[in-house]
């Protein structure tokens, strides 16, 4: 069985985005097997009663400034977003819809634009443009993630995570361990060579 890291996320989640850019500044960065798990990052909290930092201006100051701190440590551009945060379960909703062809770059596309370009990406405008770029039809989008399916299989993927004790993202699963964090990623990483 080959292993894999099962990389939870959610737009939202500046943490994420870090995360993913350290994962990218890998030298071996393509040989790595990762399983990208999309979750509402809402909906997960709401399952595990946890008032996220967004909503605690002493936790919220903090997040900025560590994020700040991680992004200038690894090189990262980053920019805190004006409008953090958003409401993304159209976005990730739409990474369900996408094909496998198209879903890594919707990914990058998405967070750059949220986390390095200071786009509000819960604007139907901003998310039309960002669908041109990768020549994705927007009322067809617009009408796919609004189908039932999708709505529940995004609630699925949340349920999911809940059940094996996830409760933020980014969250990184190698081998049933669980490692919460970007700063847990070299962690996940021994566990995946190991």
């Amino acid at each position: 069985m080959t292993k894999s890291i099962d990389f939870y996320f959610d737009f939202i989640s500046p943490y994420s985005y870090l995360a993913n850019n350290k994962l990218k500044s890998l030298k071996n960065y393509r040989e790595i097997k990762i399983n990208y798990k999309p979750i509402l990052l809402g909906g997960l909290h709401n399952l595990g009663g946890i008032t996220p930092p967004a909503f605690n201006e002493r936790k919220l100051k903090n997040m900025k400034d560590d994020c700040n701190l991680i992004a200038k440590k690894n090189n990262i551009p980053f920019i805190w977003n004006i409008k953090f945060p958003i409401n993304s379960l159209y976005l990730m909703r739409g990474y369900l819809i996408m094909n496998n062809e198209v879903k890594k770059k919707y990914f990058e596309l998405f967070f750059n634009a949220y986390w390095r370009d200071n786009i509000d990406i819960s604007n139907e405008k901003n998310i039309s443009t960002i669908l041109e770029n990768l020549e994705i039809n927007k009322e067809k989008y617009f009408d796919e993630i609004k189908k039932i399916e999708i709505k529940d299989e995004l609630k699925k993927l949340t349920s999911l995570a809940f059940e094996k004790n996830i409760f933020g993202a980014p969250t990184f699963v190698v081998n049933n361990k669980i490692f919460w964090g970007q700063d847990r990623l070299d962690y996940a990483l021994d566990e995946y060579y190991s």
